[in-house]
């Protein structure tokens, strides 16, 4: 026999083994009732965001017909569900945006033992499933979308222009309907005519764009046509890349940790599983898509410039230029070139800007700090080979927005003082206070920070708030991503006859 493609995990699976076959003699029966209840619990995974058939659990008849075969495949699901449970199942390709496992966090081999030796394995798999934080909530998330799948599909809105409050029409009685099935409040309250959108319909509205992450205008555009339309099928979808995205990620440490969640807009700082500030924030747009990194924060950098990326440049600036040579001055961004070897900076006034684009542009460009300056007044630096870092902003009104994917890629704060106060704490000499002047002095410095907290950014599109679980929109799509590779599932031991 050779084995092929086969990982740690998988070497790990295939040389576990269980002692419910060796029990002592006058324990067979609990042995098989303790394979019989392994089996069941097998069958219930799809409620962990798993399906049984990923497993072949066998057939409760072949307990009857081959007791063997069933104890044996029991064991091989059970071997790899616990596995899976563990550690995540996606094994997602990697690239800039990149959902990484870190499959060393759990320990699986003193878990797999367990298992072997205990009487009730079910219990080990029942425990595994309930290990990462939020995970009852999304469970039970999935069992209300489940439910809400079996009872059938809701009337949908059908698709078209934005439905103005004020304004009748027969997609508004739609509307009614659509809400009404999920919103006990509107379906109680009276209705003089179902195609006018009136003040109950309206408020109902408002609930619903506030619950899915959306603006609460009570119109009702493509993003919210789109979440009123959803399906309980694409929710048990999400929640079931969510609860393997957690798992993937294992259990976090006990110290400071920076957190950006990108599809929520939101960065909180952790002690231990205490939330000691959290904040919104913008993230990149979907074609400059912030990317997914582990790091940490090392140094703040106050009035920073902003070197203008390559990209920014010339898909930016570039047009800017071509209309009018002085648009970038008024902001204060010089243009250089190397000329002889030598940087020397360009008057914009003497250059034919419609003779360049992407493939001839020689020159780079630098935002003097100030209160113009794309970065704001504050920069907060986490070494990563994306150049992606955290900063100020001075467009500060586009917090006030629910979904907030504005940048080219890096993180802006909402509350960066608030930030600069966390990361100096416990630094002699240095507090809100001090960073506040040093802001004011306009001067361009930096600090290394004493504390160096970790910094992840990560993309978790279900959120979990307590007992409530709400599903942004998937702003990449990196969630259908995941889901693809949840169902392929990681690599298997592969046996072939030599």
């Amino acid at each position: 026999m050779t084995a092929q493609l086969i990982d740690r995990r998988s070497l790990l699976l295939s040389s576990a083994g269980f002692a419910f076959a060796a029990a002592a003699p006058g324990r067979e029966q609990v042995a098989s009732d303790a394979m019989h209840g392994l089996a069941e619990r097998l069958r219930r995974l799809d409620g962990d965001g798993l399906e049984p058939g990923w497993y072949a659990v066998p057939a409760r008849e072949t307990a009857m017909s081959d007791p063997q075969a069933f104890q044996s495949a029991t064991q091989n699901a059970a071997r790899a569900a616990l596995a899976d449970l563990l550690q995540g199942r996606a094994v997602v390709p990697q690239g800039r945006i990149d959902i990484r496992r870190e499959p060393d966090r759990m320990p699986l081999s003193a878990w797999m033992s367990e298992m072997l030796a205990s009487a009730d394995p079910a219990a080990v798999i029942e425990r595994a499933a309930s290990l990462p934080a939020g995970m009852p909530a999304l469970r039970a998330a999935m069992a209300e979308a489940k439910a809400r799948e079996a009872r059938g599909a809701l009337p949908p809105v059908p698709v078209g222009g934005t439905i103005e409050p004020g304004r009748p029409g027969d997609r508004v009685a739609a509307l009614r309907a659509r809400l009404a099935a999920v919103d006990p409040q509107l379906a109680a309250a009276p209705v003089a005519d179902p195609a006018m959108y009136d003040d109950a319909l309206l408020d109902a509205v408002r609930r619903f764009q506030q619950s899915a992450g959306l603006e609460a205008d009570g119109r009702v555009g493509s993003s919210s046509q789109a979440a009123l339309n959803r399906t309980p099928a694409a929710d048990i979808r999400a929640l079931r890349v969510a609860m393997d995205m957690r798992r993937a990620a294992g259990i976090p440490g006990r110290e400071r940790r920076i957190e950006v969640n990108i599809p929520d807009y939101v960065l909180r700082v952790y002690d231990g599983d205490q939330v000691i500030l959290d904040m919104p924030v913008i993230v990149g747009r979907r074609e400059r898509a912030t990317p997914l990194l582990s790091t940490r924060l090392t140094a703040v950098q106050f009035n920073p410039p902003w070197g203008v990326p390559i990209r920014n440049a010339v898909e930016d600036k570039l047009p800017l230029l071509q209309r009018n040579p002085l648009a970038l001055t008024r902001n204060g961004t010089r243009i250089f070139q190397r000329v002889d070897g030598e940087v020397v900076e360009v008057d914009p006034t003497t250059v034919d800007w419609r003779g360049y684009s992407r493939t001839n542009f020689p020159f780079y460009m630098r935002q003097d700090p100030g209160e113009a300056n794309a970065l704001g007044r504050i920069k907060f630096i986490m070494p990563n080979g994306e150049d992606i870092f955290m900063h100020d902003t001075p467009d500060r009104g586009l917090f006030s927005r629910p979904e907030r994917a504005f940048s080219s890629g890096c993180i802006r704060l909402g509350r960066p003082m608030d930030f600069l106060a966390m990361a100096v704490e416990g630094m002699e000499g240095w507090d809100r206070a001090r960073g506040q002047r040093s802001v004011s002095e306009g001067r361009t410095f930096s600090i290394g920070l004493r504390r160096q907290p970790g910094v992840r950014l990560i993309y978790q599109s279900v959120v979990v708030d307590g007992t409530t679980v709400r599903i942004r929109p998937d702003i990449y799509g990196l969630d259908e991503t995941y889901a693809r590779a949840l169902e392929r599932g990681p690599v298997r031991p592969m046996a072939s006859r030599s």
